[in-house]
């Protein structure tokens, strides 16, 4: 007799995932799909929906071969990316060279600086629910630099999709938006249940007031509630039956902190204050960190506050930096040693980040405590620019200590070195939310680079809160089936399906007295390397009228 199972979908910035799972949150199967990403320019990233699809249906198709199960819902989640299709549902190029395929503007691209820049120099009342200024990761930026830049898709498009929404238009065919992504990114005020026709026509976009925002959105539900059934067509594609209920989606990383934020933690179960003093952070190509509130909490450089967008009945702050995964990838991949502890991983069936943490193991023999290593070594990781909550773009990436050395261990302290800067950033976040009245002290984390024990670690240490590792490694994929589960009726609302599906697994509590003070310090240089580079800028304007 087969057993009710859900779906969860996930599409990252590098490939589309899918997940099998038990009513009770167990993982039943799973499978991937790579995606391509085009750089046509520095600063643009983008991909395409065709290849997108193809993929989530691949995952779809293998995770659910030779399984007994009855599907009774299907939930997605997705980067926060810009989608562009015409009345017939192709592909209108996003490409500034008009290649036809392409018509997703990822998260990641940086296009629409002006464009936001412009913006923010209005400082709208919406903007109040961003952190006080928008980013050029955001929908409205990109959808201004569309319509200045190229009008003909801009006049030949018929819907502008958050990537998570394209998904479930393509599986069930409404067009409507999910409450998480309309809120985080397109300046929706959901306590309000309205867009701000104001702020459109300010900005440049008040064609779509006119056309009573029908190409971004009318039809506005929160995550999980259904919003219809498979299509056959999608069926077809996916390998599942029609008349599967579909859920509202999620942003990839709200889907994780769906997947964590309500866990027990050393057998508790949160109760309202407990789940008030938690952090999700989502880790991946870029990170996430996400909190909840009873009451709007107005965070300078943090986005939000946006309410129901993550838990429904809360208001959320979200923190970020653009680049995590992508930021320690880099470190490690242009170093001059990678090639050759890349070929001694791949020969002894290790990741470059476990050959890494060994030799960290072996150098620390000879320091009070690993952190340590980098006493002399600093990096200031804002090498896209700083998401929040100095929410400035325009930052870049500095390292202070390097000597004239380029050989493994030199490597392994640099990658250390990079770690720490991002558990800094995430201090910086931290430190920010409380003084606006929080009280964090614990940190669920999730995504690609939480499994990675030196980085949890390096987080737990540096942030004074304790590390909770989801028993459930793919916490993203758990958090969109949640959203399945509660489409399907298998749990009555998102918190129950939260309580239902998701546990904690290991904690790792932060260091002692020595290993504090000494994070203290190294935080104390982070933050002084961002007022270097101020000096630095602030010197080199002097010259600027002799700059071409």
């Amino acid at each position: 007799m087969p057993v009710d199972a859900v779906i969860g979908v996930d599409v990252g910035t590098g490939s589309a995932r899918a997940g099998l799972f038990s009513l009770h949150g167990a993982m039943l199967a799973q499978a991937s799909r790579p995606i391509r990403a085009w750089r046509p320019h520095p600063g643009y990233v983008q991909q395409s929906t065709a290849d997108i699809w193809a993929a989530v249906c691949a995952s779809v198709r293998e995770a659910c071969a030779g399984t007994e199960v009855r599907v009774v819902g299907i939930g997605f989640d997705a980067t926060c990316s810009l989608a562009v299709v015409d009345a017939q549902g192709g592909p209108v190029s996003v490409d500034p060279d008009g290649a036809p395929e392409q018509d997703v503007v990822v998260w990641m691209d940086h296009r629409a600086g002006g464009e936001a820049d412009r913006i923010n120099a209005g400082q709208h009342e919406v903007l109040r629910y961003v952190g006080g200024r928008i980013s050029l990761e955001m929908e409205t930026p990109k959808l201004l630099w569309l319509r200045e830049h190229r009008p003909e898709a801009w006049a030949k498009a018929a819907h502008f999709f958050d990537l998570p929404d394209y998904l479930t238009w393509r599986a069930t065919g409404s067009t409507t938006r999910s409450l998480c992504s309309t809120v985080c990114k397109w300046t929706y005020l959901g306590h309000e249940a309205r867009w701000d026709e104001a702020y459109f026509r300010a900005i440049g976009l008040g064609e779509l007031a006119d056309e009573g925002f029908r190409r971004i959105g009318t039809d506005i539900r929160p995550m999980g509630e259904a919003i219809g059934i498979l299509s056959r067509e999608a069926a077809e594609a996916l390998g599942l039956s029609a008349g599967i209920p579909v859920g509202a989606s999620a942003i990839d990383a709200h889907a994780g902190g769906i997947g964590t934020i309500g866990a027990a933690v050393r057998g508790e179960a949160p109760d309202q204050e407990a789940l008030f003093r938690r952090l999700a952070l989502v880790g991946g190509t870029s990170s996430c960190h996400m909190t909840v509130s009873a009451e709007p909490r107005f965070v300078p450089g943090v986005w939000g506050p946006y309410y129901a967008a993550m838990v429904p009945g809360l208001w959320l702050n979200e923190g970020g930096q653009s680049a995590v995964g992508s930021l320690i990838d880099h470190i490690i991949t242009t170093h001059a040693a990678y090639p050759a502890l890349a070929q001694a991983a791949s020969e002894a069936g290790q990741t470059i980040y476990q050959v890494l943490n060994l030799r960290l193991d072996r150098l620390s023999e000879r320091v009070p405590f690993p952190a340590a290593l980098t006493r002399e070594l600093h990096v200031m990781p804002d090498f896209h620019g700083n998401r929040s909550p100095r929410a400035d773009a325009s930052l870049r990436g500095m390292i202070s200590g390097l000597r004239l050395g380029a050989d493994a261990d030199d490597l392994a302290v640099l990658y250390l070195a990079t770690v720490q800067a991002i558990a800094y950033g995430t201090r910086h976040i931290i430190e920010t939310v409380n003084g606006q009245g929080a009280a964090i002290d614990t940190v669920l984390a999730s995504g690609g680079g939480t499994k990675n024990p030196v980085f949890l670690r390096e987080h737990a240490d540096a942030t004074g809160c304790a590390g909770v590792l989801p028993q459930e490694p793919e916490a993203v994929l758990l958090g969109a089936a949640v959203l399945g589960a509660v489409a399907g009726g298998a749990h009555p609302s998102i918190r129950d399906a939260m309580a239902a599906m998701s546990r904690a697994g290991a904690v790792v509590e932060p260091g002692e007295a020595a290993v504090r003070a000494y994070h203290d310090a190294k935080y104390a240089v982070f933050q002084r390397m961002y007022d270097d580079q101020m000096v630095y800028r602030n010197l080199m304007r002097r010259c600027s009228n002799l700059v071409a």
